[in-house]
């Protein structure tokens, strides 16, 4: 199904929704509307990303029903799944166990997270060849600015023809993807939703809001599990009901001015993208059965550290804070935090660690999932040198030198001891915000 639609505007250069709606709360020029009208976003997402490119590098894999996961391990989930295998109800976060009641025919592959990372340059480089990419939003989401001529649909069309035409040729047939064409990024995303798999869809001016009240709330980005408890606190329980929201309403429900951007991006409106400052780094793991113990919990937690303290000297930053978290399998969950004077120092960060764990109150609970955060960032060249000891710039020879041996010669080549039983584990992940750096993380 395609909505492909012709754009008109009233006589006066005004929609009738902008005229009793956001003409009325925005004060905004009419002629603003006009210019707003035009198709300027094309958004382009890949579906069943991890399945796919698991499809394209085993042909006996295609059409048929995949899980990918971290582990191969009937009490682990699914972190992707085929379309083949969705049909029969198995999803991302599905248990393995219960993905093989729906699905017994399921094929599980262990995730090949440096296969999606180099396939995910492959295609914005094919996206590229067609349209220059403004923005890459995740590992299987990117999003294009339509400018001149390619603002009218019929070539707007024609661009997303020739971005699925040369993916298939360059990159790999399994690689599909929908697209969604819209006045802005949000309603482009929110196009490339609405006709998976393969699918292409056009949202105009004249289309909204009508053309999303069909929608859940939960299909709206920026419309989260503890949002949706908050829009419905608020008297709004449908997309209908938060299209027709005023904006006075909608700053309500959000606590501020995101409720306002909400307002506008329904409406078609260009909203500028805030710069966004990392406030966190981090890695989790579901541990393997023969890591499921104290001492092979603290030793991947000890690794995931390393890892993310690497992260942190590539990126400048010094930490401020860690915080630990162990959940079992019994559902006891320990966590614990510590201030610290910012470092980026992986010694002294060990010793943070070692300290939390040695306070850990999970008892003789099986732990299952670990992970590690260093938070309270800033930059690291203008945070002042601690006064009564200096032991981190000192050692920021060793940390260079670490980082250096394992980027030249590979995972573990050096490392903590601390992490020695779970040094082979947690490997690479991607995370929605985060796509690894082959030369500075490790598969």
């Amino acid at each position: 199904m395609l909505l492909w639609t012709k754009s008109k505007v009233t006589q006066n250069g005004i929609h009738p929704w902008h005229d009793c709606t956001a003409f009325a709360h925005c004060g905004v020029a009419a002629v603003a509307f006009v210019t707003l009208a035009m198709l300027r976003s094309l958004f382009v997402d890949f579906n069943s990303y991890f399945a796919s490119v698991e499809q394209q590098l085993n042909p006996a894999l295609r059409g048929r029903p995949v899980a990918v996961v971290p582990v191969e391990a009937e009490t682990t989930c699914a972190i992707a799944a085929s379309y083949e295998a969705k049909r029969y109800g198995v999803k991302t976060g599905t248990i393995i166990a219960d993905a093989r009641k729906l699905c017994p025919e399921l094929i599980l592959v262990r995730a090949q997270h440096g296969a999606y990372i180099d396939y995910h340059h492959r295609l914005v480089a094919a996206v590229e060849s067609v349209i220059p990419v403004k923005r890459v939003m995740s590992i299987d989401e990117m999003v294009c600015d339509l400018h001149g001529r390619q603002h009218n649909r019929d070539v707007a069309l024609g661009v997303a023809a020739e971005v699925k035409d040369t993916i298939a040729a360059t990159v790999g047939e399994e690689l599909r993807c929908s697209i969604g064409i819209a006045p802005n990024d949000f309603l482009a995303k929110t196009a490339s939703d609405m006709e998976k798999p393969d699918g292409l869809v056009v949202i105009e001016q004249h289309d909204l809001p009508h053309i999303l009240h069909s929608l859940q709330l939960q299909d709206i980005t920026g419309v989260g599990r503890k949002m949706l408890q908050r829009l419905y606190r608020k008297g709004i329980f449908t997309v209908e009901q938060l299209c027709a929201a005023s904006k006075e309403h909608l700053r309500d429900a959000w606590g501020g001015i995101e409720g306002e951007r909400m307002f506008a991006k329904l409406r078609g409106d260009t909203v500028v993208l805030q710069a966004s400052t990392k406030t966190t780094v981090g890695h989790s793991h579901v541990l393997e059965p023969t890591l499921r113990s104290h001492a092979g919990s603290e030793a991947v937690l000890h690794r995931l550290l390393q890892k993310a303290a690497m992260r942190l000297r590539q990126y400048g930053l010094v930490t401020g804070n860690v915080a630990v978290s162990i959940r079992s399998m019994d559902g006891h969950r320990y966590k614990a935090d510590a201030m610290i004077t910012p470092t980026q120092d992986t010694v002294q960060l060990t010793a943070v660690l070692a300290k939390l764990l040695h306070d850990r109150t999970d008892g003789q609970s099986k732990p299952l999932k670990v992970s590690v955060s260093l938070n309270h960032l800033s930059p690291a060249d203008s945070t002042p040198l601690p006064m009564f000891t200096n032991t981190g710039p000192a050692r920021q020879p060793l940390n260079n030198a670490l980082d250096a041996i394992n980027k030249k010669y590979g995972k573990n080549t050096v490392y903590i001891g601390a992490a020695h039983m779970g040094k082979d584990s947690a490997p690479m992940r991607i995370a929605f915000t985060h796509i690894p750096d082959l030369e500075t993380d490790d598969e």
